[in-house]
């Protein structure tokens, strides 16, 4: 009965006996570390649970030495194939008389968890964003108006036409002005949806890369050929994604790697809504990554990063938003990754 109840639980539960070896495992845990229970019973706690800073021998002792139960929470945990995902992990002693000879060890995978957190904060911060700078370029463009205009008459009125390079320059700057409130802003055409390859629109991207960069620039790709249509604007989409790769290419240098893969995900949620279907294309280079300073700023407009203005990630963010999709990241010294999320099927709104 109780091995029964075990097996049916969602999270990974492992008992060790006193010197730490595995004396049990559910099949929550089996899937977890994607090996059978006969093959690794009696295994040593520390090359089961492999965590970054190998403090799982550590843990035990000091649960064995307190008879105390503890839990760490967003702990680093490697699994089988070197995937490393994020748990909350609780240790529970377990007493015979006075002395503790067993461990109870549940390990409950958070990542998605986290994730879905993550996104909606991101969603929340580009929709204030854009907000904040729809405001503020409403407050600018008046006087900017009034300033060109105050110039243009002026000009008609000077004694000396030589003097018109000065008015010229107010009307030159205003329009310079005008033109990085409009960029600010981003497209304001709205979506055109239709029937989309994925795979054309990057192949497409792809060739406008090569030729600013010439062929000495290798794109790896890597795409799911079982794909279906999507429905999206493809201008949007191009810009979208030339815009990721170009700040990929410029971070790698021309002697640098860059990849492109597409996969499906099935059941996946992006912020807080859960779509059947869903496709990610990645984009990763192996630059020397984004500074941790800029990281939570990324796609902010106007910070400074390899795209000079810091403005084509931010404009990148609001296109995909449009298709009801996200664009997430990892980023560390030698391999980021810029990951574009699309529902692939039709989200009403």
């Amino acid at each position: 009965m109780e091995k029964r109840v075990l097996d049916n639980l969602s999270t990974a539960i492992l008992l060790f006996d006193r010197e730490f070896n595995l004396r049990y495992i559910n099949m929550s845990a089996e899937m977890l570390f994607g090996i059978s229970a006969r093959k690794i019973l009696g295994t040593p706690a520390g090359e089961l649970i492999s965590c970054s800073g190998n403090v799982v021998h550590e843990n035990l002792e000091r649960s064995l030495k307190t008879g105390q139960p503890f839990t760490e929470r967003e702990h680093q945990l490697f699994v089988h194939e070197g995937n490393e995902i994020t748990v909350d992990c609780t240790v529970i002693p377990i007493r015979s008389g006075q002395y503790v000879n067993e461990f109870l060890v549940e390990i409950q995978q958070v990542d998605r968890q986290l994730r879905i957190s993550r996104e909606e904060q991101l969603l929340a911060r580009n929709q204030a964003s854009r907000a904040l700078v729809r405001g503020l370029a409403h407050e600018i463009k008046n006087p900017l108006g009034g300033l060109r205009g105050a110039a243009q008459l002026l000009e008609r009125e000077l004694p000396n036409a030589s003097l018109a390079e000065y008015t010229q320059i107010i009307i030159e700057e205003a329009d310079r002005l005008q033109n990085l409130v409009d960029r600010m802003l981003g497209p304001n055409k709205i979506p055109v949806m239709q029937p989309v390859n994925i795979h054309q629109v990057l192949e497409r991207v792809c060739n406008l890369v090569q030729a600013e960069t010439g062929p000495a620039l290798a794109i790896n790709k890597d795409y799911d050929p079982s794909i279906p249509e999507l429905k999206a604007d493809t201008d949007q989409l191009i810009q979208a994604f030339l815009n990721i790769l170009r700040n990929g290419v410029r971070a790698a240098g021309p002697s640098g790697i860059i990849e492109i893969n597409t996969r499906v995900l099935r059941q996946f949620t992006i912020g807080n809504i859960r779509h059947r279907l869903v496709v990610a294309v990645e984009f990763s280079d192996n630059g020397p990554g984004i500074p941790l300073d800029l990281q939570e700023r990324v796609f902010f407009p106007l910070v400074s990063g390899s795209d000079g203005m810091g403005l084509g990630l931010s404009i990148s963010q609001t296109l995909i938003n449009r298709h009801h999709g996200l664009i997430e990241f990892t980023s560390k010294p030698g391999h980021t990754v810029f990951r574009v999320l699309l529902p692939l099927e039709q989200v009403d709104g």
